[in-house]
């Protein structure tokens, strides 16, 4: 089978390898589409560089696909069930992808494969926002990058309570739908200060939470500076950076309550993904929107270098797989 392989930071290619051999307890399946986020452009650019060659099939990790074959009696997963496959070690850019069988979602009736892909994201916003201390009920919020998952924790704020969530991003284009999902005030911080920005909004007071979307050493450095004292901290960006460099006094003295998140994969029973997939399901909230384009797999490399520079009005980039 054909895979994408990432050789070295910025390298990738397709590789002819095996097909994945069925074992007890997984099921072989045959993707459909596949979308990208910023964790395949930190797998495929940002790593640590001992962390290269990855295995064939990184950087696949949000996939919808076919069940092939299954060994896992009892399980209630046939050939043929059209399923959202969790990927927790990143091998799904594959024509065949192995996957345990409780990473295995089947899809519920209502929505297009494409809509219903965007769950795998959502699911990993929802389990962010399960870690959130802060009661948000008439609270200010911000969150710091516009892209998919950005949107997703505007939208999870605004439903958790929040009075104003405030968007903010670096690209114009990025900054059109955070108000159709929930965000109150948007900010471009490209040649306007954010910390000034978010000041005048707030009347100086700051906010309760930032969420950190972007994983950029500026936009972390970014959330000590908008966070009120005793404020709330949650970085959700896989981060593009291998040291952090702050004004540590001053993040001190704001006494933030600071907490990195990712590892949705380890919520029981994939509860946070099957939520996401009733709430997209149910039409509770609009997916189409954010998916803006679409490659066929033998352009992936094209798809990748389009989600690494955010241009093109990109937010959610698909891939289609072969037939």
């Amino acid at each position: 089978m054909r895979a994408v392989q990432v050789l070295a930071p910025g390298h990738a290619e397709f590789v002819e390898v095996p097909k994945p051999a069925l074992k007890p307890g997984y099921a072989l399946v045959r993707p459909l589409r596949l979308s990208l986020c910023g964790s395949d452009i930190y797998l495929l650019h940002y790593s640590p560089t001992e962390l290269y060659p990855y295995p064939p099939g990184t950087t696949g990790h949000e996939m919808v696909g076919i069940v092939e074959a299954v060994d896992a009696p009892d399980s209630g997963i046939e050939p043929g069930t059209v399923a959202l496959t969790l990927a927790p070690n990143n091998q799904a850019m594959a024509e065949y992808f192995l996957a345990p069988i409780d990473h295995v979602l089947p899809l519920p009736a209502g929505k297009s494969i494409d809509e219903l892909l965007q769950a795998q994201q959502l699911g990993t916003v929802i389990y962010a926002c399960k870690q959130i201390t802060t009661n948000l009920v008439g609270k200010d919020v911000a969150v710091i990058g516009q892209g998919s998952a950005g949107l997703w924790f505007d939208w999870m704020l605004r439903r958790m309570g929040a009075r104003r969530v405030i968007a903010i991003d670096l690209q114009p284009h990025r900054l059109v739908l955070p108000t159709r999902y929930g965000a109150t005030h948007t900010i471009h911080n490209q040649g306007l200060d954010p910390v000034e920005a978010v000041a005048a909004i707030t009347d100086g007071k700051m906010v309760d939470l930032v969420v950190e979307a972007a994983g950029e050493h500026e936009t972390v450095v970014m959330t000590g500076n908008l966070i009120k004292q005793h404020g709330e901290i949650l970085c959700f960006g896989i981060p593009h950076f291998q040291e952090l460099r702050i004004d540590y006094a001053h993040f001190f003295r704001m006494y933030p309550r600071l907490k990195t998140i990712a590892g949705a994969q380890t919520d029981a029973h994939q509860a946070s993904t099957r939520q996401a997939l009733e709430l997209i399901a149910s039409g509770e909230i609009d997916v189409k929107p954010i998916l803006t384009h679409r490659f066929p797999f033998e352009r992936v490399m094209e798809a990748y270098e389009l989600q690494r520079t955010r241009d093109e009005g990109a937010i959610k980039i698909l891939i289609d797989m072969p037939e």
